[in-house]
């Protein structure tokens, strides 16, 4: 995976702050809204199991604030929506670095005399905006490519495991193309799903035995996303369902002030 380092500033030899937050996108605002409360013109902010420390650095634990979240989201999105966008979608390409990164941006962007980005050629702004278009691009791929399978208990299930976390964002599209077909789309390499059990989606973790990763592999009888009949037989994939919120990834705990507009 590539890493972003975001260049240390002139007047500071060190890293002088280091931010542990859970991962989760809420998190990491939640971090943003600390940094500014301090006045902080750089801080690495990482996820928690991933923490580096560095030469005269102090480490701080972030607690995810929703709150905190919405008003930094908020005020984000109110100065630049088509910069929001292109920070949400970047921070879910999960580039190591990429929090700091972000947060140059959004400094940059909040300290901008004008709301609008045309003609901003600071270099963060330049590799955040690549980062969300590659996001995008996946996005639309997996929107295009999917493959589903029948379940014994008529749930459409498909299984991903992109570069990116671009689950959050296939919400819309599936919801939206199969409104009258319950479905799953599963991120293996991150271990969360989507499922849609025609009223709503949720956010799910699955149970998953060799025999069921097998099961699931193995099968021959996928079809495309026009969902024909092909079915297997053997997987009552009901029994593997946990419902369980997972923090790191939720879409539902952004969706409060992320609109589904936006992540499309």
């Amino acid at each position: 995976m590539e890493t972003i380092e975001e260049p240390v500033p002139k007047n500071m030899e060190y890293k002088s702050k280091i931010f542990s937050y859970d991962g989760s996108f809420n998190g990491f605002l939640t971090a943003v809204f600390i940094a500014f409360e301090y006045k902080l013109i750089h801080v690495d902010i990482q996820p928690t199991g991933r923490i580096q420390n560095g030469l005269f650095t102090e480490t701080e634990t972030i607690f995810t604030n929703i709150d905190k979240a919405k008003r930094v989201w908020n005020g984000i999105r109110n100065r630049n929506y088509t910069a929001s966008k292109n920070i949400y979608f970047a921070f879910l390409s999960e580039q190591r670095g990429i929090e700091p990164l972000l947060y140059s941006y959004i400094r940059k962007l909040m300290n901008h005399n004008e709301k609008s980005t045309a003609g901003f050629s600071s270099d963060c702004f330049l590799r955040i905006n690549q980062l969300a278009h590659k996001v995008a691009k996946k996005k639309r791929h997996v929107e295009a490519k999917l493959d589903f399978q029948l379940t014994r208990d008529a749930i459409y299930f498909a299984q991903i495991a992109p570069d990116f976390n671009v689950l959050p964002l296939l919400s819309k599209h599936f919801r939206s193309q199969y409104a009258n077909k319950p479905w799953i789309i599963y991120d293996t390499k991150r271990n969360y799903g989507l499922y849609y059990n025609l009223s709503g989606v949720e956010v799910i973790g699955l149970d998953l035995t060799d025999s069921f990763l097998n099961q699931i592999i193995s099968n021959e009888t996928i079809f495309n996303v026009e969902m024909g009949n092909s079915s297997f037989e053997n997987l009552n994939i009901k029994s593997h369902i946990s419902l369980k919120l997972y923090h790191s990834y939720a879409p539902k705990r952004n969706s409060n002030y992320i609109s589904e507009k936006q992540a499309s």
